[in-house]
């Protein structure tokens, strides 16, 4: 269990370098991809809810440690969607592209939606989503072509990566 614990966050580290040191940097994408969110998307879907809120937390303090956003946010927020994404747990066919295409869609989708939320409690503070602004809809497109890529690839760390069940 610690292995797999540690061996995500070593992902999300690395994760969360390759974001800031390298596709923050890309001029000619309007929008960033979230590979951090689509990293405990996965580690949620493969180990369950309270793993999944553990990594979304993490990987919201290392987002927020990183960004100009107020602290907590992005902790927040990820904590949420790791939570809400452990629920499908051994529910849905992860080798199917359309099925991981749509888990980034929706990680996306219910991401922008908690930062609106939160925004309405602390508008002066926290920069929104126009859900009908070019900058959303590429990084939804972004996030949701990726998803499956990204599935694969940490796939083939699945035995650091997924926690087994000894009972």
């Amino acid at each position: 269990m610690t292995k797999s614990y540690v061996s995500s966050f070593l992902f999300l580290i690395i994760f969360v370098l390759i974001e800031t040191a390298i596709l923050s940097q890309i001029a000619i994408i309007p929008a960033m991809p979230d590979l951090v969110l689509l990293c405990s998307i996965y580690f949620a879907v493969n180990n369950g809810s309270v793993p999944g809120e553990i990594t979304g937390f993490g990987s919201g303090l290392l987002v927020d440690f990183l960004s100009g956003s107020p602290f907590g946010l992005n902790c927040l927020v990820r904590t949420v969607i790791g939570y809400a994404a452990g629920f499908l747990k051994r529910m849905l066919n992860l080798k199917s592209f359309l099925v991981t295409f749509l888990l980034g869609f929706t990680g996306t989708i219910l991401k922008a939606l908690l930062i609106g939320l939160t925004s309405f409690f602390f508008p002066n503070m926290i920069n929104t989503y126009n859900i009908f602004s070019m900058v959303f809809l590429c990084e939804l497109l972004e996030n949701s072509l990726l998803c499956p890529f990204m599935f694969k690839f940490l796939d083939c760390f699945s035995s650091f990566l997924i926690l087994t069940d000894k009972y």
